[in-house]
């Protein structure tokens, strides 16, 4: 067995078609198609679109020597770098074969072993996050005292996060403060695609991947460094989304979601709620969460292992042995219960939304709303309703161009637009 890299190996810039660690007509069809949808491409655009200058150089006296390529237009001032680049006539032939397998141009993939390495890397061990800084993440939000403790060993550890609780108490909004103190972390190398099985696997998505300035140099192109990835699913995700997708128009795969969340968080929320049934979804996550590793599988029937390396958090309002059983909650190792605020802790929530949207704190509106609303109604306290009856207030006081201000009047017409009748 071959030993392993350091990162800063795996991510050595590849000075020959060789040192890709991919098959070479891989390349050379990627750079035929590139061809093929511009027309005339100059080396810098080649090197733009596939990220891999050394190697093109040799690629394309390669396939200027096999007339698959020809130089349209040279500049003996600037040389060979500037040359401008179009398609012979068997070049565009085998250009159109390309296509019709597969229409995939963009950087160049890395083997998926170089891949599997780098996240494991970068991912082994425990993260440094201090208690400070998790305390200063969740400052914004009222609760109590201790409360850093239960989500700081989950964060540190990577280990998955399960948040329960009535809705409406911040279990979604606790988790996006988790997901943006993990995203300002160390950031990570993440490659735009891999190759498996001769196969093309798009991991980069603008929506998930945060890309951050550096200095062009010795680091392999193919590569990006990120912010560490946040990927947030709701009630809309399907199973099928935690396969690889294959886009049969297109002809290569799409990452599924947890493997564009590696090393980052992976948040489902409203779990219970989703189109595939809570126990499919847990019976796909229960090999991952106990072994770290995740098993896809391409439409030829070759399995390719990835390393699942993502802090995972269920956020569900729904009574969680009504989801799993206990086996399943085994294998999470953190749960967490945000539950409804106390009198005194709503308080401190309606306060702090009124300095957060300027309206002025008006004690005895403050009092007729508890007293009206929730005393004389038994209702519960819920740490969304101070934003949104004061949201109320406020469209009100707008809506009829008054000034932004607090009465019982007003208290009493946003409650009624806001509560539900029984």
């Amino acid at each position: 067995m071959p030993e392993k890299k350091t990162l800063e190996e795996i991510l050595a810039q590849p000075k020959s078609v060789e040192e890709l660690g991919i098959p070479q007509n891989l390349l050379i069809d990627i750079l035929l198609r590139l061809l093929y949808t511009e027309g005339y491409v100059d080396f810098r655009r080649m090197s733009q679109v596939m990220r891999v200058p050394h190697a093109l150089e040799q690629l394309l006296d390669w396939l200027r020597k096999e007339h698959l390529v020809e130089v349209s237009q040279a500049s003996e001032t600037y040389g060979p770098l500037n040359y401008i680049y179009k398609l012979s006539g068997p070049g565009e032939d085998r250009a159109r074969e390309s296509m019709e397998r597969c229409q995939y141009v963009g950087p160049v993939p890395v083997p998926v072993r170089s891949y599997s390495e780098a996240i494991d890397l970068q991912t082994s061990g425990s993260r440094s996050v201090k208690p400070e800084q998790v305390k200063e993440a969740l400052s914004d939000l009222v609760l109590p005292d201790d409360f850093h403790r239960k989500i700081g060993p989950a964060v540190n550890s990577a280990a998955s996060l399960f948040l329960y609780g009535p809705p409406g108490n911040g279990k979604t909004t606790i988790s996006m403060h988790i997901s943006q103190l993990i995203s300002g972390t160390e950031p990570i190398w993440i490659p735009y695609a891999v190759t498996a099985g001769g196969q093309i696997i798009q991991i980069y998505d603008r929506l998930f991947h945060q890309e951050i300035e550096r200095e062009k140099g010795t680091i392999d192109g193919r590569w990006g460094l990120f912010k560490r990835p946040s990927v947030v699913v709701g009630g809309e995700m399907k199973i099928e989304s935690l396969d690889l997708r294959f886009d049969p128009l297109a002809n290569f795969y799409e990452a599924p979601l947890q493997l564009k969340a590696n090393g980052g968080v992976f948040l489902i929320d409203d779990f219970g709620r989703q189109q595939a049934s809570p126990i499919d979804l847990l019976n796909r996550w229960i090999m991952p969460l106990e072994n770290g590793v995740d098993f896809l599988r391409l439409r030829t029937g070759q399995t390719i292992v990835i390393p699942f390396r993502a802090l995972i958090i269920f956020c569900t309002n729904l009574d969680p042995y009504n989801l799993a059983d206990e086996a399943f909650f085994r294998r999470i190792q953190m749960k967490v219960g945000i539950f409804t605020p106390s009198e005194a802790d709503y308080k401190r929530i309606f306060h702090r939304v009124c300095q957060q949207t300027g309206v002025f704190f008006d004690e005895s509106s403050y009092e007729h709303l508890v007293d009206k609303w929730y005393r004389k109604t038994n209702r519960q306290f819920q740490a969304v309703h101070p934003r949104d009856i004061l949201t109320i207030v406020q469209a009100l006081c707008n809506y009829e161009n008054s000034e932004i201000h607090l009465t019982q009047e007003l208290i009493d017409q946003a409650c009624e637009m806001y509560f539900v009748k029984k």
